[in-house]
């Protein structure tokens, strides 16, 4: 796969930007010193709570440090049962122009957080401190750089033993520039993702639902027939980054869409 670089608008926000800053205190307040904060990481991490977020690839088996197939990288099943922690490892060699392995730790939260809740979980929980701090299992590690992202549900912070010679991000000026539109994505070819309300059994059934959706103005609106099911979509894009974008402007009541590709 080639190697990218992190897109030239990439920011993070200010939400971010905090729960970094509270990692390098909770690090000052054990005598470590404190970590760049890394574009590349930042980046890596931006596209995972996303992934994560919208397709969900952490499953009964699957831990939260897997990657779905649905953008531009290596799908990664991280579990115990079969050991490939370069799956995980490799991606910000995967996704940016960083030449190192990064080491996550990714939470997710079932209700509403801030940084501050994120910040006093992982300080006490042994193992989130002890990588925070390089101890444990962690103590033949020497973190240089961090990387944040955070999402609806997810937090994933990324480590790295070498600095990044990226710039680190700036923090977004605009709430909307840190929506996934800044991500990059995997070109598509002719492949459509669609924003899924609905799936049924009967064409009737779908119908009606679809019926209710052009109620609320979407234009775009129909029905996909595929394996036996017919399942009404909000929409429909050419590439994952404007399919999760559109997701994430969904107001309250089609919050459980989610994205198909066909």
């Amino acid at each position: 796969m080639a190697q990218k670089g992190v897109p030239a608008d990439f920011c993070i926000s200010g939400e971010e930007k905090q729960l970094y800053d509270l990692i390098n205190l909770i690090r000052s307040d054990y005598g470590k010193p404190e970590l760049q904060l890394s574009a590349s990481l930042c980046y890596v991490a931006k596209l995972h709570v996303q992934d994560l977020q919208t397709n969900h690839p952490d499953t009964s088996v699957c831990t939260l440090s897997s990657w779905s197939d649905k953008g531009d990288w290596e799908p990664c099943c991280y579990n115990k049962y079969v050991f490939d922690p370069d799956c995980m490892w490799d991606k910000p060699k995967e996704l940016t122009s960083f030449r190192y392995r990064g080491y996550e730790l990714a939470t997710f939260f079932e209700n509403k957080f801030n940084p501050d809740s994120v910040y006093h979980l992982w300080s006490d929980t042994k193992e989130a401190l002890d990588m925070i701090l390089t101890d444990g299992d962690y103590e033949k590690k020497k973190w240089i750089c961090a990387g944040i992202g955070i999402s609806d549900n997810y937090v994933c912070l990324w480590f790295a033993q070498r600095k990044d010679p990226a710039s680190s991000p700036e923090v977004c000026q605009n709430s909307h520039k840190n929506d996934s539109i800044t991500i990059s994505a995997k070109a598509t070819g002719n492949s459509k993702y669609y924003l899924i309300f609905g799936s049924y059994n009967s064409m009737h059934d779908a119908k009606v639902s679809l019926k209710s959706i052009k109620k609320d103005g979407y234009e775009n609106c129909n029905i996909l027939e595929k394996n036996g099911k017919f399942r009404t979509y909000i929409d429909s894009f050419s590439s994952l980054r404007e399919a999760m974008f559109a997701k994430d402007s969904l107001p309250s009541k089609y919050r459980e869409a989610w994205i198909l590709k066909n």
